[in-house]
């Protein structure tokens, strides 16, 4: 399977879009505010020189505009300054235009209702011109005319300070971009160091230099890790009980081999001592093959509900003491789900339960139940109860030799507690018989 690209080069990559895109925004948001606001800024400049051109304004007796040679603006009285004023006396038709006119023909705007404002921008000749315009009601004793006052600027200064403002803001932004980047670079290999140095271990591990992962992680990764070693303990117990039920299973066959090669010199003895050892090597394979496969703690295995377990095995039970009439009861809630391997759970309870009702003289009662976060199961039967509590959890060793079976069940068991770091106790039953007991601890 081909690798995808790397952790680092998708948050890389990530970030680096969210950035530009964010600056991108941002950028063009302020760029958008700082033209408007200065626009607004011209059109109050506009409207001051309006209202100058008014104070300066004065009708003659017979109602004739007249204004003075200069203003305080000096760019009115500058020809080609780019800042232009026309008052159009409406009754007279007379038209005063400033001085900067000379030489140009601003585009001039009319038709603004008496007391109301124009702002806008107008082209001609080639240009832009902000323009603000309005029309005054002028009364002047028993004169009265209607005046309209337009004042143009030529937009290149008004665009000459946009386009610097425009060049210096991306110039930071770019700059605040690319520092931004370098900084999100080095916390994305500081903040991935953890994730490279697990890489490193895991290496190593697959290199046999190590057994396990070892060093400290943040709280995020500690959990991988442990799980990681969880894992790793998991596989590597699994395969010694593989190898020593192997080694085990070798060294154990030798005994009834040779017993059987003896056999062959003594015809008479020859059956019997063949029934015998086939039985007492039958009991050592399933001893071995029980403890081999035994799935051991599974802290990955999915959770189980208990409670078909053993009435599974009980219906089964009763099939085969049909004639005995054993009264198999179980106690376990529905609700009950343990992180157990289906088949040692079958193992577990089909090895006690098929042990106390080979004992049992009439009951056999079988309790599971969650006490604290442990799994607690309990076998009891009305038997002749343990009288070694000790050798009886060694293969081949039975209560009673008269009694049919293996002589491995409890020994089975023994191993799959152990092998779920579990506890196992053999006790005296309240039913007068034999008690198994045993405590499972959480995966």
């Amino acid at each position: 399977m081909r690798p995808g690209r790397s952790l680092r080069f998708r948050l890389f990559l990530g970030a680096a879009l969210m950035l530009v895109a964010f600056l991108a925004g941002v950028g063009l948001a302020v760029q958008r505010a700082h033209a408007d606001s200065s626009r607004s800024d011209r059109y109050a400049r506009l409207q001051s020189t309006v209202y100058l051109l008014l104070a300066a304004a004065e009708l003659d007796p017979q109602g004739t505009l007249v204004m003075p040679a200069a203003f305080p603006e000096p760019r009115l009285s500058l020809p080609g300054s780019g800042l232009y004023a026309r008052i159009t006396n409406v009754t007279h038709a007379q038209a005063w235009t400033s001085a900067s006119v000379v030489g140009v023909q601003p585009p001039f705007q009319f038709g603004v209702d008496v007391g109301q404002w124009r702002f806008d921008t107008v082209p001609g000749n080639g240009r832009k011109y902000l323009a603000v315009t309005t029309t005054v009601k002028w009364e002047e004793g028993s004169r009265a005319a209607p005046l309209v006052l337009s004042v143009l600027e030529d937009t290149a200064a008004f665009d000459r300070e946009v386009r610097v403002f425009e060049r210096t803001l991306w110039t930071w932004l770019v700059g605040a971009g690319l520092v931004l980047l370098l900084s999100q670079t080095l916390l994305l290999e500081w903040g991935l160091a953890p994730l490279r140095r697990v890489a490193r271990e895991i290496r190593r591990i697959e290199d046999g230099e190590q057994a396990e992962v070892q060093g400290r992680y943040p709280a995020e990764i500690s959990a991988l890790t442990g799980n990681l070693n969880t894992l790793i303990r998991q596989e590597r117990d699994r395969q010694t009980r593989y190898r020593e039920a192997l080694s085990f299973l070798a060294h154990s066959l030798k005994t009834p081999l040779a017993v059987l090669r003896t056999a062959l010199r003594e015809p008479a003895t020859l059956p019997d001592a063949v029934a015998q050892q086939v039985q007492r090597m039958d009991d050592i394979v399933q001893h071995q093959l029980g403890r081999g496969a035994a799935s051991g703690a599974a802290r990955f295995a999915p959770y189980l509900v208990l409670a078909p377990v053993p009435q599974r095995v009980r219906d089964s039970l009763e099939k085969v003491y049909a004639d005995r009439q054993l009264a198999i009861t179980v106690d376990c809630p529905p609700e009950l789900r343990w992180r157990l391997d289906e088949g040692d759970a079958f193992e577990l309870l089909g090895n006690l339960m098929d042990n106390a009702a080979k004992w049992a003289k009439r009951q056999v009662a079988v309790r599971l139940w969650r006490e604290g976060g442990n799994l607690r199961i309990r076998v009891d039967d009305d038997g002749p109860g343990f009288s070694d509590t000790t050798s009886i959890l060694q293969i081949h060793v039975r209560g009673d030799e008269k009694v049919p079976g293996h002589g491995v069940g409890l020994a089975v068991v023994n191993d799959l507690v152990a092998s779920h770091h579990g506890e196992l106790r053999l006790e005296r039953s309240d039913l007068g018989g034999a008690r198994v007991d045993i405590v499972l601890p959480a995966a």
